[in-house]
């Protein structure tokens, strides 16, 4: 094969390589700019800009939904071109389905889009501290054990593992570590059956404690059946639901999200704020008061998404501010915006720029990702600490969503999670 055979087979490969990563990345692009999901207010018209690379058809399966494009001619089809708003006008609530076409032919995704009613809630950005008690014992790890004849051994390996939740010893339920170990010491060192709860599935495990030196029987596992934080509480809509966070409180050492069993939220006290730099996170130290007088809600879920429930009158009277419309994820867009925190004693606004909106992101609550711009607040913070996760995203007199995280290499910069997936919960 002579030189120029070769450089033509070269200049075909480089074309094939090319064109396949052209289709992939462009693929990518709309599967990440196109959302699966939309919401629009009933009897209310919708405008959207969807950023396409290129001309699209629509389909709607439905003649409740009706679409419209530049030629203000409504059609249950519309073909859209690229950077061309479209319209979506609906007269009833429910969920219905646009059907997406690449070249008016080729079939892409399917749009679910949600009719809903205007809901309201007041932006919060009030700090509280969480107590959660989790759905069982959490197993946080196993371990050996010295047994009576000074022999270690490790009786839960291979049976138990990290993430575990044990909910019953013999069929009688597991409400604390302090009840495994009464029950534990019950058996007198025979066979045990516990009910597991494993990723969502039951399952029995049979084990036999081991008589410990100090004349106690254990499993040979370290456990946990509560943990507690300082976070923002983002909103409380009109029938008293609230929603904090933005994101899921984990286990310190599984580094799992605790599944409950009830949890409540407490009155705080920030007592400082560690700045953040490049590399290392900044965090808001305080205090939280647990006790009847200091409960401000009860928390009924934690979730990826964040920690829910309802507040009690008293965190009713300390709101302040009206609340706000709540925005959708095609509300929220490149450019100004505010963030509502109490972080220098006082609430207040202060500005950020929003920089980029994933509609699709693989983890919802890194929809957003913005930079404190605002001095004061730079000044207090060095942008965004640990504690002012949940911290509402106030944008063109909506709330559209709340601070979920921090990046570790920025502190000016973060992630945040739209406030309509929150409010699905």
């Amino acid at each position: 094969m002579n030189r120029r055979e070769k450089f033509r087979r070269y200049l075909v490969w480089i074309f094939w390589i090319s064109l396949a990563f052209t289709l992939v990345y462009t693929w990518y692009y709309m599967e990440r700019q196109i959302p699966d999901r939309l919401s629009i207010v009933v009897r209310e018209q919708e405008e959207l800009h969807l950023k396409l690379p290129f001309d699209v058809t629509l389909d709607s399966d439905s003649e409740e939904v009706v679409l419209g494009n530049e030629s203000n001619i409504p059609s249950g089809q519309v073909r859209l071109k690229a950077d061309q708003p479209l319209s979506l006008y609906a007269e009833n609530q429910g969920s219905y389905q646009l059907d997406l076409k690449l070249f008016g032919a080729i079939h892409f995704k399917n749009i679910q889009v949600d009719v809903v009613d205007t809901r309201y809630a007041v932006p919060c950005g009030l700090p509280a501290g969480i107590y959660l008690k989790s759905k069982g014992v959490m197993v946080i790890g196993t371990g050996r054990v010295v047994n009576e004849a000074g022999e270690e051994v490790e009786p839960a390996y291979g049976l138990l593992q990290s993430g575990d939740y044990i909910e019953a010893v013999n069929g009688q339920p597991m409400e604390d570590k302090e009840m495994l170990i009464t029950q534990l010491n019950r058996t007198g060192g025979s066979e045990v059956l516990l009910g597991v709860r494993r990723d969502g599935s039951q399952l029995d495990v049979r084990m036999t404690p081991v008589k410990a030196g100090d004349g106690s029987y254990k499993l040979g596992v370290w456990v946990r059946d509560d943990t507690q934080g300082i976070g923002t509480v983002t909103y409380v809509d009109t029938k008293g639901n609230f929603g904090a966070l933005g994101h899921g409180i984990s286990d310190s050492d599984t580094g799992e999200v605790v599944e409950i069993e009830n949890g409540g939220l407490y009155e705080t006290e920030i007592l400082g704020i560690e700045k953040g730099s490049a590399g290392n996170p900044g965090v808001m130290a305080g205090v939280i008061y647990y006790g009847p007088g200091s409960e401000l809600g009860t928390v009924t879920a934690n979730t990826e998404d964040g920690i829910f429930g309802t507040v009690n009158e008293k965190m009713r009277n300390t709101l302040t501010g009206e609340p706000l419309e709540t925005g959708h994820r095609q509300d929220v867009k490149k450019g100004r915006a505010w963030i509502r925190s109490s972080v220098s004693g006082q609430l207040k606004d202060y500005e950020i720029e929003i920089q980029r909106v994933d509609y699709n992101p693989i983890q919802k609550n890194k929809s957003i990702v913005l930079q404190v711009t605002d001095p004061e607040l730079l000044k207090i913070t060095g942008g965004i600490v640990q504690g002012m996760s949940g911290s509402p995203i106030i944008q063109d007199g909506k709330l559209v969503g709340a601070v979920t995280h921090v990046f570790v290499h920025d502190s000016t910069r973060g992630y945040g999670i739209f406030v309509e997936t929150m409010m699905e919960h």
